[in-house]
């Protein structure tokens, strides 16, 4: 067997403009070295004559490329995990800093607080450091990062930050959530925390991440639940999170997703749908008032403000999507409007009497309290338009207005009194 030939390394000059001089310049401007390119440039020639003179060629096709039995020991697509370096839990500004709070002692933020907080550091291009602090006190490492978007009393890290969270399932993640990934076993391989800033599509397989990394803080569409270890990521929401400002105004919240509505669903997002539809006009498909459980009258609510919004055909069938949420939760676009005007003249009508309401009775009064509850939004137990006979329904549509007025037992059995009357007709 022949000898292999020995390759010496050789470093062009600072100032050649050949591309090994080129490529050294960029090389030492990011940080790396030199002699890496050169290095494996020998290791591959030197290699390459080894398997030249010890193994039988290989055919190549007509284009130049090696048959597939050939290819072997491709490289994979998705990057090895980077080492992490990790810097433990401590006080703000380092360990000369003032002694970290306990963890009980929570602060209270809104979610749009927290985003706000994080593109800070990413407008200051904040560098990489596991042992340097910023200006606000917080480690310029991944749960550093995270540490001062909650805006945690200390420096936590990957060990410690899901103490101050409850666990979530991806479903459920909203702006300001994180994405959390501690190796137990070596916390310097792999361990890592991202900021979800929300869906970057309706497929949910990529997400905003703010995150703290080398060489900088930066935002940028990630696949979920990360570039590798995407499997060992877990959710997690501040256990501090609030939804009302200090003036007490409502954080409009992020469009939650489809799923979250419909019938079967049963979900705070419904509740938070019901209240800001209430609060745009929809007070009288909700007798009973905000909770969850999707029902019709949370489809005939909604379809009503869309509508209102001048919306028709598939804009306008009953399920909140982006841009109906996003109105809603923004307070704006049209509210929605008040039922049509009746023929009636102004003033309630004199209430005639109890003797005309209930089983076996039929009069134009019911007619009139049928047609009534049906404007006010009261009429779900009908089937059919209003008639002459009193039957259950009737009932049912009574007892729901009643209801509505914060009335119980007695008082809301069903059946029309003087005040049920004035209320109903005012």
């Amino acid at each position: 067997m022949a000898a292999v030939p020995v390759f010496e390394e050789f470093e062009p000059a600072a100032d050649c403009d050949c591309a090994d001089g080129v490529h050294r310049r960029r090389t030492l401007a990011a940080g790396g070295h030199p002699g890496a390119r050169s290095r494996r440039r020998a290791l591959v020639l030197v290699t390459a004559a080894g398997v030249a003179l010890s193994t039988p060629a290989v055919s190549f096709g007509a284009e130049g490329v090696p048959p597939p039995s050939a290819r072997t020991g491709a490289v994979s697509a998705e990057p090895a995990p980077p080492p992490t370096e990790q810097g433990r839990t401590s006080p703000l500004h380092g360990p000369a800093g003032k002694t970290a709070a306990t963890k009980t002692q929570l602060r209270a933020i809104t979610r749009t607080e927290i985003i706000n907080r994080a593109k800070e550091w990413v407008s200051a291009r904040v560098p990489y450091s596991m042992e340097k602090y910023w200006s606000d006190g917080y480690r310029q490492d991944c749960s550093g990062y995270v540490s001062m978007a909650w805006n945690l009393a200390g420096n936590e890290w990957t060990g410690s930050l899901a103490e101050f969270g409850d666990r979530i399932t991806y479903e459920h993640l909203q702006a300001g959530d994180i994405l959390l990934f501690h190796n137990p076993a070596n916390p310097t391989r792999g361990s890592h925390v991202t900021i979800f800033g929300g869906w970057t599509d309706y497929t949910h397989t990529y997400y905003t991440a703010y995150e703290q990394t080398k060489p900088h803080t930066r935002k940028q569409a990630t696949p979920m639940a990360y570039w590798n270890n995407s499997a060992s990521y877990v959710a997690y929401r501040y256990k501090g999170l609030v939804t009302s400002t200090g003036g007490g105004e409502r954080e409009a919240a992020p469009f939650p997703g489809t799923t979250d509505f419909g019938p079967g669903v049963d979900t705070e997002s419904v509740t938070r749908l019901r209240e800001m539809l209430m609060a745009r006009g929809g007070k009288r498909f909700y007798p009973q008032g905000p909770a969850p459980g999707w029902t019709d009258a949370d489809r005939r609510a909604t379809e009503a403000f869309q509508r209102a919004q001048g919306w028709r055909g598939k804009e306008a069938d009953g399920l909140p999507g982006p841009h109906t949420w996003r109105l809603l939760a923004n307070k704006q676009g049209k509210d929605i409007p008040g039922p049509a005007p009746t023929r009636e003249k102004a003033g309630a009508p004199a209430f005639p009497g109890r003797d005309h309401f209930g089983p076996g009775r039929s009069n134009m009064h019911i007619t009139q309290l049928a047609k009534r509850l049906v404007e006010r939004g009261y009429g779900t137990h009908y089937t059919t338009g209003p008639g002459t006979q009193w039957d259950e329904a009737d009932r049912r549509n009574v007892q729901a207005f009643q209801r509505a007025q914060g009335w119980r037992g007695a008082a809301a059995d069903g059946y029309p009194g003087p005040e049920t009357w004035r209320r109903l007709f005012s």
